[in-house]
C-alpha cells in the first residue's frame, strides 16, 4: 500500500470551471497575490507556504523532480508541489550542477512538467544567469511558462555546487555561541558581493510586482563568510520583498532555529541524505518553524541506484535465464500513462462520416 503524505493542508486546489465550453463568468477569489497579473497557481503555492509557516505542525515537504514522468509520479504519491531543482534536472541531462543548463532548458522543462501535473511548479532559476536584467527575464520567463516559484541565488556563476558529503566541504561551527551560530565553508564555492545579490532579488522582486505572479524564494549561500553575513543578506532579501528565503547549509538544530527566529518569514530547508547537515525528519523541521524542506538527491540517487542494479541484473541473466521482470506489462503501460491516453483517444476515434462518439 502506498504510504500516504503525512502533512494535511487547507488550502484550496487550483479554482476550476464547470462550463463545457460555453462562454461563463467566473467569479475567483485569490488570496495572496502579490503580481500585478494574478496566477491561480502562484495564489495556492504562496497560501501553502504561509499556512505551513503559521502551523508547527506542517511543513511542506517535497523530493525535487527532473522531468515530467518524475515530477507525475511526485505528484501522485500525494506531494503537495513539484520542485525541479537545478541539481536533478541537470543530472536529467547527464551533467553535474555547475552551469551547464541554461534558462532555456528550465523554461522547456517546466513547459513540460506543469502539462503533467495539477500541483503547483517550483523551479530553480540558479543566479538568473547573468546580469540583474538577465534574473528579472529569467523569473519573467518561468511564469511565462507555467511556474508557480521561482528560486534566485547569490553564488557566483559558473557556481560550485558542492554538497555536504563532498571531502571539501566543512562545517565549521561556532559552539561559543550559545544560541548556535554557525556557518559552513566549502572549497570553491563563492558569492557575488552583496551589492550584486540585492541587485539580483531586487530584479526578482520587480519581475513578479510589474508582472505575472509568481512565488519568489531567495536563497543565500554566504554563510562561507559567517553567520552574519547570511542573516544580513536574508533580512536584506526580506527588505526588498521577497516571500521566503533559505539559507543554505545550515550545521545543525541550534543554528536552523535561531535562523527561522531571526529572520520571521517563510524558510527554506534542504536535506542531503547522510550529509554533515544535521538530517533532521521534516516533523522536527516543521517544528523548529521551517515552512518547507527540499530533498534534492533522493530520485536523483534512487534513479543511479537502481538503473545500475539493474542493468547488473540484466547482464547476468544473460548467461543464466530470462531478464528480470521489474514491473509488469500493465504496471508500465500504467506508470508511462498508455492507459490515460488510450481513455482519451477513444473520444476522437472517426470514420467517414464524423466522430464515432460525439459529445452529447
Amino acid at each position: 500500500m502506498p504510504v500516504p503524505y503525512p502533512f494535511h493542508f487547507t488550502t484550496p486546489a487550483q479554482p476550476t470551471s464547470t462550463s463545457n465550453g460555453e462562454p461563463t463568468t467566473l467569479t475567483l477569489t485569490l488570496d495572496n497575490v502579490r503580481g500585478r497579473i494574478p496566477s491561480a497557481q502562484a495564489s495556492r503555492l504562496r497560501s501553502l507556504m504561509l499556512e505551513a509557516h503559521n502551523s508547527p505542525d506542517k511543513i511542506i515537504a517535497h523530493a525535487c523532480s527532473y522531468d515530467g514522468l518524475s515530477s507525475r509520479l511526485v505528484q501522485e504519491a500525494g506531494f503537495p508541489i513539484v520542485f525541479l531543482a537545478g541539481y536533478t534536472v541537470a543530472s536529467s541531462f547527464g551533467l553535474p550542477d555547475t552551469g551547464y543548463i541554461a534558462m532555456e532548458d528550465l523554461c522547456r522543462r517546466i513547459q513540460e512538467v506543469v502539462r503533467q501535473v495539477d500541483v503547483p511548479v517550483m523551479a530553480d532559476g540558479d543566479t538568473g544567469y547573468g546580469s540583474p536584467m538577465n534574473v528579472k527575464r529569467t523569473v519573467e520567463s518561468f511564469a511565462a511558462a507555467g511556474a508557480a516559484g521561482v528560486m534566485i541565488e547569490d553564488q557566483t556563476w559558473p557556481k560550485r555546487e558542492l554538497y555536504p558529503y563532498s571531502p571539501t566541504h566543512i562545517w565549521i561551527v561556532d559552539r561559543k555561541n550559545a544560541n548556535g551560530s554557525g556557518c559552513g565553508h566549502t572549497k570553491g564555492k563563492s558569492v557575488v558581493s552583496r551589492g550584486e545579490a540585492y541587485a539580483r532579488i531586487q530584479a526578482a522582486v520587480d519581475a513578479r510586482n510589474e508582472g505575472q505572479d509568481i512565488f519568489i524564494l531567495a536563497r543565500t549561500d554566504a554563510l562561507i563568510h559567517g553567520w552574519d553575513e547570511a542573516l544580513t543578506r536574508a533580512q536584506e532579501f526580506k527588505r526588498i520583498g521577497v516571500d521566503a528565503v533559505f539559507v543554505e547549509a545550515l550545521p545543525d538544530r541550534e543554528a536552523m532555529r535561531r535562523c527561522v527566529r531571526e529572520l520571521g518569514i517563510p524558510t527554506f530547508a534542504n536535506i542531503i541524505e547522510g550529509g554533515k547537515t544535521e538530517n533532521l525528519s521534516a516533523r522536527d523541521l516543521a517544528a523548529l518553524g521551517f515552512c518547507a524542506v527540499a530533498y534534492p538527491w533522493t530520485l536523483v540517487a534512487a534513479k543511479l541506484r537502481s538503473i545500475r542494479e539493474t542493468l547488473d541484473a540484466l547482464k547476468k541473466s544473460m548467461t543464466e535465464g530470462a531478464p528480470p521482470v521489474i514491473l509488469g506489462y500493465a504496471d508500465v503501460c500504467e506508470g508511462v500513462g498508455f492507459n490515460m491516453y488510450w481513455e482519451r483517444e477513444t473520444r476522437y476515434e472517426f470514420n467517414q462520416d464524423g466522430l464515432v462518439n460525439p459529445p452529447k
